[in-house]
């Protein structure tokens, strides 16, 4: 067992003072934490909507009727509120795994070394998303499941995941300005898929507030307007983003572009397909709610390949700060030896 070095006074106010600043001083996680930490706060970006979803196709909406109480007089779920309640007081309890995961992904990339502030101000955003989210969703029972404040809270939540997506990418690389792998056409067409990918996100949340899952065995307002016609838009819009990617693939082999960009696309491109399968199944099917909630974790993992391959068109490296105190590692051997 390692010697545990004693804590003075002047440590315990140093920690109360700037937590964060304390650790970093006596903790340097490696490049590979810091990129599971963000990681980590990916995957539970895409879990508690998934999770979000079950509540809504289980009617568990309003499992825990008020908030931030689970009722007016019992701060978590009780035995007599059943399943559903249960099903909701555990979406909120998932919360707080998100905001640990986000806390790691924001404590290793204060403490890795040398400080990167863009890294943090990344973990930083997670976080006053995740609780401008929870109040959110706190006004989505309180107002009784409203269909436009729910898809408010489905759209925050996909804002979540690019920004988590953004971080992990950028753990990967340095704080050099970007290099662009392509020219001004290509990304051009790209930003035309991520703007299409957006509007198909849009849409599919008014499937869903104007479709038969309403959130809750109650009556539960809707959104006024023809779900077959609004449904037939959404995938309108989606072959439009599918063949927005087929078409940038070829534009791409076209120009030899790198690996990186030709890889992404096709990926995008797989996940595109197997999520337009899931789609058409249930709208055949009468949207059966496992299906509906695989296509909810499809949304998550389009959105994040469509962010994937926008952040593959540039290149950033190390900046010359960053490379230093590795110079300074290799000139130290070198004199010893």
């Amino acid at each position: 067992m390692g010697h545990v070095p004693n804590v003075t006074r002047a440590d315990a106010v140093a920690a109360a003072r700037n937590p964060l600043a304390f650790i970093a001083e006596r903790w340097t996680p490696g490049p590979r934490t810091v990129q599971r930490a963000a990681l980590a706060a990916l995957v539970m970006s895409v879990v508690i909507v998934v999770t979000g979803g079950a509540v809504r196709l289980t009617g568990s909406g309003l499992g825990c009727p008020t908030w931030p109480k689970c009722t007016a007089d019992s701060l978590t779920a009780t035995s007599a509120m059943g399943f559903h309640g249960a099903i909701e007081f555990g979406n909120r309890m998932l919360t707080y795994v998100l905001c640990a995961a986000v806390g790691w992904a924001i404590i290793a990339a204060r403490s890795e070394k040398p400080y990167r502030r863009s890294l943090t101000r990344l973990g930083w955003a997670q976080f006053w998303v995740v609780m401008g989210n929870a109040i959110l969703g706190g006004v989505v029972v309180l107002v009784g499941l409203n269909p436009y404040t729910v898809a408010a809270h489905f759209l925050l939540s996909s804002a979540l995941i690019a920004v988590a997506t953004v971080m992990w990418q950028r753990t990967r690389e340095g704080d050099g300005p970007p290099k662009p792998l392509v020219g001004k056409s290509v990304q051009q067409l790209v930003w035309f898929l991520v703007a299409a990918s957006v509007l198909l996100i849009a849409v599919g949340t008014v499937v869903t507030g104007s479709g038969p899952h309403a959130g809750d065995s109650s009556e539960v307002e809707r959104m006024p307007l023809d779900w077959e016609t609004i449904s037939k838009l959404h995938a309108v819009l989606a072959w439009i983003v599918v063949t927005l990617t087929f078409a940038l693939w070829f534009v791409l082999k076209a120009v030899d572009a790198p690996k990186g960009p030709l890889d992404r696309t096709r990926e995008l491109f797989l996940v595109l397909l197997a999520q337009g399968v899931i789609g058409y199944v249930q709208y055949f099917t009468n949207l059966p709610e496992a299906l509906v909630g695989l296509h909810m974790l499809g949304s998550g993992l389009v959105w994040i390949a469509v962010l994937r391959v926008l952040l593959s068109l540039r290149e950033r490296p190390e900046t010359a700060e960053a490379e230093l105190p590795g110079l300074a590692a290799e000139a130290t051997v070198a004199t010893r030896a």
